[in-house]
Parts: C-alpha cells; sequence; structure tokens
C-alpha cells in the first residue's frame, strides 16, 4: 500500500534572467526545507529544464514553454490538512517577505498518485521509486480530452523498458482536492532516471508519442536534470 497519495506539482518560470541563483538559494535553503515539518509531508524534489533539456522536448505546448524548474511535493494522509496547511505556510512566509517575487507558476496543484511501478533492474519497491536518488526525470503532461479516461492508458511496461529509466509514477488532477488551485483535467508521468536526462531523452522521445492513440493530448514532453544544492549555474551564460 502506498502512503503517498498525492502529488503537488509545480511548473514554474523565472521571469528575471538574472535570478535563477537566488531562486535556487531561496527554494531549496529555505522554502523547501519549510515544507517537511507539515503533517503529511513526505517528500520534495525539484528539477531543472536547462538550455540543453529545453531543447530536448519533443513537446513543447504553449501552456508549459515558459517553464525552468518543476517541483514535486509527495503528500500522505491527512491529504486535506495537509493541503490546507501547505496553503496557509505559504501565504504566511509571503507575509514574511520570504517569497520569491521574480516567478510565475504556470501550472500547480495536487494531483491523485494512479499507476506506480519500478523496473525490475533496480530491486527496490514501486513505493520506494521517489526515494531513490535519481539524475534527472523525463515529464509528460497530457490534457485530456473529454470522455478519456483518466487512469490506465499511460505504457508504463514500455516506459520501463527504456535503458536509464529506473520507475515511473503517473499523478492525475483530482478535482475535489484542488482547493486554491486550478490543475484542470490533466496526467502528470513522471520517469525516474538514473543515467543522464540528455542520454534518456531521444529513447523516451520515441516512446511518448505511440503510448495513446489520441497524441494530441501531449502538451509537454521533455528531460529535466534533478537539481544539486549549490551547483546552480546552468543559466549564468543566458
Amino acid at each position: 500500500m502506498n502512503k503517498v497519495k498525492v502529488g503537488f506539482f509545480s511548473f514554474t518560470e523565472i521571469t528575471d534572467p538574472g535570478e535563477h541563483r537566488s531562486y535556487n538559494e531561496w527554494h531549496q535553503l529555505d522554502h523547501m526545507p519549510e515544507q517537511y515539518p507539515l503533517p503529511g509531508m513526505a517528500f520534495g524534489q525539484r528539477w531543472v529544464s536547462t538550455p540543453e533539456c529545453r531543447a530536448a522536448r519533443v513537446v513543447d505546448g504553449e501552456l508549459l514553454a515558459p517553464i525552468h524548474y518543476v517541483t514535486l511535493y509527495l503528500m500522505t494522509e491527512p491529504v486535506t490538512v495537509t493541503l490546507e496547511a501547505f496553503h496557509a505556510l505559504g501565504g504566511e512566509l509571503r507575509k514574511l517577505g520570504r517569497f520569491h517575487q521574480h516567478r510565475r507558476a504556470w501550472l500547480s496543484g495536487p494531483f491523485a498518485v494512479d499507476v506506480i511501478d519500478a523496473a525490475p533492474r533496480v530491486l527496490i519497491s514501486a513505493e520506494a521509486v521517489p526515494y531513490r536518488p535519481n539524475r534527472g526525470a523525463y515529464i509528460v503532461v497530457e490534457d485530456l480530452p473529454p470522455g478519456a479516461r483518466a487512469d490506465g492508458d499511460v505504457n508504463v511496461p514500455t516506459l520501463l523498458e527504456t535503458p536509464g529509466v529506473a520507475g515511473v509514477w503517473s499523478f492525475v488532477s483530482d478535482q475535489e482536492r484542488h482547493l486554491a488551485w486550478r490543475p484542470g483535467r490533466r496526467r502528470i508521468t513522471v520517469c525516474f532516471l538514473d543515467e543522464s536526462p540528455m542520454a534518456v531523452a531521444p529513447r523516451l522521445g520515441d516512446v511518448v508519442g505511440g503510448w495513446r492513440p489520441d497524441a494530441d493530448a501531449v502538451v509537454h514532453a521533455g528531460p529535466l536534470e534533478a537539481v544539486v544544492p549549490w551547483q546552480w549555474d546552468w543559466f549564468d551564460q543566458s
């Protein structure tokens, strides 16, 4: 039984090109640590869409084209209490001046955990995949059309057969729990990578377009690197 019930995502653009280092310092050393004392907060990680990662996107729809970072928080029961505390903490930190101003979230909100699996070679359980160190992620976002099932369409076995993919978790928007957020009717699939994201990206790019008949539902697909503390120089030359 997976104790994690919800993944809270934020797909974020840094609106001032000179603020990337400041944003990363704030998020990793101030903002993210403050989330862990909340009830039901199990884990958090961020990935960066470096200039090389951006160029390797196979789908780059208008909604998420500007984003530089993806944050994922994993939440357990009590989910409603956790989300309320998470939202309240954000407001409190804003009042204290501890919120980065040069950022914009293009898609954010809670998504219910759907399908989870691990590649047999990694030996660990599917439930443990997010906690295993990764070198990055390949993230696919779908806008689910009317009448489409919200679960069961992701070709997880093919993703897991791809060298460099350690495990896959998919999430679907939970309309009853979004509170102040409007995630829409979407699915997010995260492939956790233990090889270089740029090496795995071409392999997964070939998989993504064929996993469902309505390929137009995919609005974003591409690799991201894991954010490493104090190694925040990807955009310094931008």
